[in-house]
């Protein structure tokens, strides 16, 4: 066999390197700062700066200050952490939580508080590993030798895992004799890991990290406690009912018995949580208007149509204004910064009309509402779309910009009532790995896309980065604005969503850029055991994206 191979760079560069040579090798041929570069493209699929070129390949860098950039920098620094809790203190377990701001929240599985003078001994170990720039060697191991690693090491979620991840070998991430199971690429040394910090918060701490868009630097902390409290409700239900990891889901899978009472307990505490806050609309009493709002495939639709029912169930009549027809028309939307029309901005909306309708409406006037054709783009009035609000009912409106002042800004406070939604699983791969929100609802939509609207995952991945663009812009910012927080996601959701999921990946070829993005979800999605479709209730949130709801959207 030929020794060399072929490495193609993106400037259409072509060199000769030897077969097993790493990317980290090749550092210098790239157009960009070596120091820059947290990984690569390999045929486009996302790789760690030490994984071996073994044959003819196209490659181009992942930089700083990216999403995938973050990610690598991120997975990296909670392997960092998990390091050195196992050193400093090694009869405890870590778990890992819910993300804040950019942070990861962090717990002992003892359930005590963690002090500042703990707090402070983590940060210092971490900040010698990094002191000492010690390499971060992924390592292929044998079955029996992982379970071992993680049984010495007392990571027991981890080894359970191999309980259902049967595989004859297993690859290892480890950082000065610790191991931990690879989730994905890291950076090749501690010495990359240089802007982080542990911050006290409630019983344990956050794992602060940069934004992926300017990683030289954390950002101010800006607290979510509403989101917060939503996530240690659910983690404490969690572990009220022994299904804290993908591990323990799997367990339950098992038995089709355990199954299926696991997905109907599932389901009762979501429709609780929405009963609650139905509850909540109707103590504020002087409340007319409820605003949805939430990134995409939070659950939107169905949430506000369950919410309906829950509302009526205790008195109140809800009517549903739809933002979608309020949209300006193409002629009057504004333009992006490529000169494309930015449907996601707040001013794509008609907030004059909007507001003249709900001050109409509250004053018990008829109002002509208005209705929006999405195929030629320009807003229209039809006779008989007209509505009087009588003094039993309420509006629900769902849409992106729901907690944003601006929407309804000539409407009293007192008369609104702001929920935001979030998909915010519980479950963790293990102790020390978490599961990404956004990859949650991005395999819900690649679903949905494919049902409805005939979409590739291809076409879907490559839309994503500008749909999570506008939420960072128009949605994340008002969060903390919302009277109450919903999570719409359901801990058994991926174990049905993968079976949709898993055939529409696997059609991404390795020549589409799309191609890292499907791979990283698929190795995800094989470690659910499956439940069947026939388990999900007709009115859950999941039918949404998989079909065969009750509901008629």
């Amino acid at each position: 066999m030929n020794e060399n191979i072929n490495v193609t760079f993106e400037n259409g560069k072509i060199i000769s390197v030897t077969r097993n040579s790493r990317v980290l090798d090749i550092l210098d041929e790239f157009d960009v700062p070596s120091e820059e570069i947290l990984g690569a493209y390999v045929n486009n699929e996302i790789s760690a700066l030490t994984k071996p070129l073994l044959y003819d390949c196209k490659i181009r860098p992942i930089l700083k200050n990216t999403n995938e950039g973050g990610k690598i920098y991120r997975r990296s620094l909670c392997l960092l952490l998990a390091c050195a809790a196992h050193k400093i203190f090694p009869g405890k377990r870590l778990i890992v939580g819910s993300s804040i701001d950019h942070g990861y929240f962090y717990t002992f599985d003892d359930g005590k508080t963690i002090e500042t003078p703990q707090i402070e001994m983590l940060l210092t170990k971490m900040k010698n590993l990094v002191k000492q720039d010690l390499p971060i060697e992924p390592e292929l191991v044998s079955y029996s030798q992982a379970c071992r690693i993680f049984e010495e090491t007392n990571l027991s979620e981890t080894r359970k895992q191999l309980e259902y991840i049967c595989m004859p070998s297993i690859l290892i991430d480890t950082i000065d004799g610790f191991s931990d199971m690879h989730y994905g690429p890291v950076v090749p040394s501690t010495g990359y890991l240089q802007v982080f910090d542990l911050m006290k918060y409630s019983r344990g701490f956050l794992l602060r990290y940069p934004s992926s868009e300017d990683m030289s630097k954390l950002q101010p902390f800006v607290d979510q406690p509403a989101l917060a409290k939503v996530f240690s409700e659910y983690k404490e239900w969690g572990e009220r009912v022994g299904v804290t990891t993908v591990a323990s889901l799997n367990e339950v899978c098992s038995e089709k018995h355990h199954m299926q009472d696991f997905v109907d307990v599932a389901e009762t505490f979501q429709t609780k949580n929405i009963s609650k806050i139905a509850s909540q609309i109707a103590e504020k009493k002087t409340a007319r208007v409820v605003l949805i709002a939430g990134p995409s495939s939070s659950g939107k639709t169905t949430t506000s149509k369950k919410l309906a029912l829950e509302l009526l169930a205790i008195g109140i009549t809800p009517k549903v204004i739809s933002l979608d027809d309020y949209y300006v028309g193409i002629d009057r939307t504004p333009k992006d910064e490529n000169g494309k029309p930015d449907f996601e901005c707040i001013d794509a909306l008609d907030i004059g009309l909007l507001n003249q309708n709900l001050i109409d409406l509250f004053e018990g006037k008829t109002v002509q509402l208005p209705s929006y054709d999405f195929h030629t783009s320009f807003q229209y009035f039809e006779e008989h779309k007209k509505m009087t609000l009588k003094e039993n009912e309420i509006l629900i409106m769902e849409g992106i910009h729901g907690l944003n002042p601006k929407l309804t800004a000539k409407i009293p406070d007192e008369l609104k009532f702001k929920i935001y939604l979030s998909a915010l699983t519980q479950l963790n791969l293990d102790d020390h790995a978490r599961i990404s929100t956004t990859d949650n609802r991005l395999i819900r939509r690649i679903v949905r896309d494919s049902r409805y609207r005939g979409r590739t995952a291809a076409a879907t991945i490559a839309s994503w980065q500008s749909v999570t663009k506008g939420e960072k812009l128009y949605i994340f910012p008002f969060q903390n604005n919302a009277d109450a927080v919903l999570n719409t996601a359901l801990d058994y959701e991926l174990a049905v969503l993968s079976s949709y999921a898993i055939p529409l990946l696997r059609c991404v070829k390795p020549e589409q850029p799309e191609y890292g993005v499907a791979t990283d979800l698929l190795n995800f999605l094989f470690k659910f055991t499956h439940i069947p479709e026939s388990c999900v209730p007709p009115r859950s949130i999941i039918r949404e994206f998989i079909g065969g709801s009750d509901f008629h959207y």
